[in-house]
């Protein structure tokens, strides 16, 4: 390795593991208020609070390491550029490529490293961080149902549109327990209560509806209203061991695991989709037959069938999309080292500033609209407005055409952005009598 490479490679590490340090930190933030309130109330001993921070890590690590990796760019040139050795390397010859090579080498090296810690690292220690939490939530079983989310508990799935105190509203339960086909449970109200020392929980269901299939005759279909029912889900395991349960969400999937589901959602897509138009087809013909109380209790069936093959197309279909979106995602986040070393070349040479807080500046500013923007773009997907591959990766790309541009400027010695000027502008946004100092205009 040439000595100027190993030269700009090492002003790069302390200010990279500095500000990998710092921003994790800030993100750990968020957890720890999250987990002010179960500390609080449950009162974890500090082997459990030490295994979720240690669990959560990972996923900060996912998103710090990007932003570490532009601040520490942004710093190092920025220092170099202050002490002049940027024009020293210059007039020796040294062209900005040359600087660049060896940064895009270790970038391209970071981001294998990170597709695989995405692809294998990240997902484990997400499903492992959800078992704890389900662990700890079995202590109070209203930590576990969220209002206006489908929550998966051993062989059901809960739904509550709202919740007040131990009160749910507007449930739907759908029962895989004891039959081939699901048997969907509707309520107006719930209640729930830990038994069997959280072993069992004990669901109180309050006018509502029971639809299922019957076990022996599929093509038969059974409604049964209630004004209370009561469901006992079992088994749940207190004491269970943390990565016993097998059900994982997008975030603790690989990426074969993502591909898998998403291949199984499309078979399952097109058998609902056959037999939504059989069913219309059966609902069409009976329009013509002459009308009798049979034929009518008849339609009324085909047409709840129907329905409830409708609603499954449609949950197929968004959580369909939730697992494209993921995978493409982990992807992206990947790849955003290699575009961040990139934009931070000209930027670190056009701050002039080898200051920490002005790295910090502008790199929170650049993070904070690629991460707004990947979040926009996943719920744009999510809701079937834009592809999950472009949702993901345009922020990357546009980001990458940006980089190129500056990159471009910097070797024209040409400043397209005075950074030194917007930072000021604005930290003195609000400030009318302010004026700028004369270096920050030339």
């Amino acid at each position: 390795m040439k000595i100027l490479s190993r030269y700009i490679l090492k002003e790069h590490i302390a200010p990279f593991f500095i500000s990998l340090g710092v921003v994790t930190m800030v993100l750990l933030i968020d957890r720890i208020i999250d987990l002010l309130n179960l500390i609080i109330e449950k009162k974890l001993p500090a082997p459990i609070i030490v295994e979720v921070f240690a669990l959560s890590l990972p996923y900060m690590l996912a998103l710090s390491i990007p932003m570490a990796v532009l601040v520490a760019t942004i710093l190092a040139f920025g220092r170099m550029t202050v002490d002049r050795e940027t024009i020293a390397m210059k007039s020796s010859g040294i062209n900005l490529y040359s600087m660049i090579k060896p940064l895009v080498v270790v970038a391209i090296l970071l981001t294998g490293l990170m597709v695989y810690f995405n692809h294998w690292f990240l997902p484990e220690t997400n499903h492992k961080l959800k078992n704890l939490m389900v662990k700890i939530a079995y202590y109070k079983p209203m930590t576990i149902i969220k209002a206006g989310e489908f929550t998966p508990i051993a062989d059901y799935t809960v739904y509550a549109k709202d919740n007040e105190g131990d009160l749910l509203r507007e449930l739907i339960i759908y029962d895989r327990s004891q039959t081939t086909f699901p048997r969907v449970i509707r309520a107006q109200t719930g209640t729930v209560q830990q038994m069997d020392r959280g072993n069992t929980l004990k669901l109180t269901l309050k006018n509502g509806e029971m639809h299922e299939r019957v076990e022996k005759e599929p093509t038969k279909y059974s409604l049964r209203s209630f004004d209370t029912f009561v469901v006992h889900i079992r088994d749940l395991g207190h004491d269970l061991d943390i990565g016993e349960s097998g059900y994982r969400t997008d975030r603790e999937m690989t990426y074969g695991q993502l591909r898998l589901d998403i291949k199984d959602k499309d078979e399952e897509l097109r058998l609902k989709h056959a037999e939504v138009k059989e069913l219309s087809q059966r609902i069409d013909a009976m329009q013509n037959q002459p009308f009798s109380h049979e034929k009518a209790v008849e339609h009324r069936r085909l047409s709840i069938m129907r329905k409830m093959a409708e609603d499954r197309i449609s949950e197929l279909d968004l959580g369909q999309r939730s697992l494209k979106v993921e995978y493409h995602k982990k992807f992206a986040l990947s790849f955003a080292i290699i575009i961040f070393i990139l934009i931070g070349i000209p930027l670190g040479l056009m701050t002039r500033s080898s200051g920490i807080g002005m790295a910090f500046s502008v790199s929170s500013i650049i993070f904070l609209i690629y991460y707004v923007a990947l979040n926009g773009g996943e719920n744009l997907a999510d809701k079937g407005l834009v592809s999950p591959f472009l949702a993901m990766w345009l922020s990357n790309i546009i980001f990458f055409i940006l980089a190129i541009a500056l990159i471009l400027a910097s070797i024209r010695e040409k400043s397209l952005i005075n950074l030194n000027l917007l930072v000021w502008r604005l930290k003195h946004l609000r400030s009318k009598k302010a004026s700028a100092p004369d270096e920050l205009i030339h």
